[in-house]
């Protein structure tokens, strides 16, 4: 997290948001102390649909090896 004094936030404001978009948060501070923070907003999350999801999952083949079996072999084969 980076900080930047509010004249330099004021003449840069575009390139701080730009940065906060990539993930980044800054923090506003004035006289040497903090007193604002940029961060990005949180975005919905777009709802699963469960009919497109089972229809993938029912064109995929099924796995040889069931994942307990899978499991154990690698667990197994670490050992030695």
């Amino acid at each position: 997290m980076d900080a930047v004094s509010l004249a330099e936030a004021k003449a840069h404001l575009s390139e701080l948001v730009d940065r906060v978009e990539a993930g980044d948060s800054i923090d506003i501070t004035r006289r040497g102390k903090a007193v604002a923070r940029l961060t990005a907003l949180s975005r919905p999350r777009k709802p699963i649909d469960a009919a497109q999801l089972r229809s993938v999952t029912a064109s995929m083949p099924p796995q040889a090896p069931d994942a307990a079996d899978l499991v154990r072999s690698m667990r197994d084969g670490d050992r030695y």
